[in-house]
C-alpha cells in the first residue's frame, strides 16, 4: 500500500519525495480505523477516475492528500490544521503559489462538505471523500464501526448524541453528491445507509 501511494505521489509531484513520505506516515499513524491509507488511496482513485472534470486536477489530488493529514479524534479543527500544513509544506516543494491556494482551499472546504454552484475542484473532492456513504451496506458498516473504534474514547451515549448530529448534518445537505457521473444512484445509496445508522443511534 505504501509503495503505490509513493508511486502515486511521485507522479503527482515528482522530487518531493520527502514531504509523500511524511504525509504516508501520518496516514499510517496508529490511532487512525477508518482515516488510514485505504481511505487515502479510496479517495484518490475517485479523484484520478473523473479527473477531467476538475479544472485544476491536481490541486484537488494534492488536497485529497492533505485532506485528513493532521487527524485527532480527540479534535475539532483537523481540516484547519491540515489546510495549514498544506500552506506551510508544499511552497517548499515547488508548488506554484495558485496551486497552494487552490489546495489549501479545498482542504477547509472538507470541514463540512458545502461546495458552491461552479466549483468543479469542490465538487469532486467533497464527492471523493463521501464516496463510502454510497458503498454498499457491508462496506459501510465497517465504515461506520471503523469511525466508532477511532472514538473508542467517547463514552457511547455522548458518541450515539455526537454521531447521530453529524448524520443528520450530512442528510441535510442538499446534495451529497455533486459532479460524478452515477451522483443519482450514489444519492439513494448514501441516504438509505445514512439514514440506518441514524436510526441505529436513536
Amino acid at each position: 500500500m505504501s509503495k503505490d501511494l509513493l508511486a502515486r505521489w511521485r507522479a503527482l509531484l515528482p522530487g518531493a519525495d520527502g514531504l509523500g513520505q511524511e504525509l504516508i506516515a501520518r496516514w499510517s499513524e496508529p490511532h487512525r480505523r477508518y482515516h488510514t491509507r485505504h481511505h487515502l488511496a479510496a479517495v484518490l482513485a475517485v479523484i484520478d477516475r473523473y479527473a477531467d472534470l476538475a479544472p485544476d486536477a491536481d490541486a484537488v489530488r494534492l488536497a485529497g492528500w492533505f485532506h485528513d493529514a493532521v487527524y485527532d479524534p480527540r479534535s475539532g479543527d483537523n481540516e484547519e490544521r491540515s489546510a495549514e500544513l498544506a500552506s506551510n509544506r508544499l511552497p517548499a516543494a515547488g508548488v506554484p503559489a495558485a496551486r497552494v491556494a487552490e489546495t489549501v482551499r479545498l482542504v477547509r472546504l472538507t470541514a463540512g462538505h458545502t461546495v458552491a454552484d461552479g466549483d468543479a475542484d469542490g465538487a469532486l473532492l467533497a464527492d471523493a471523500d463521501l464516496a463510502i456513504l454510497a458503498a454498499d451496506r457491508d462496506a459501510y458498516d465497517r465504515y461506520a464501526a471503523a469511525i466508532r473504534r477511532e472514538y473508542a474514547h467517547v463514552p457511547e451515549a455522548a458518541f450515539r448524541a455526537g454521531r447521530s448530529g453529524v448524520l443528520e448534518g450530512l442528510l441535510a445537505l442538499p446534495a451529497l453528491y455533486r459532479i460524478v457521473p452515477h451522483r443519482e444512484e450514489w444519492e439513494v445509496r448514501a441516504r438509505a445507509n445514512l439514514e440506518r445508522e441514524l436510526s441505529s443511534l436513536r
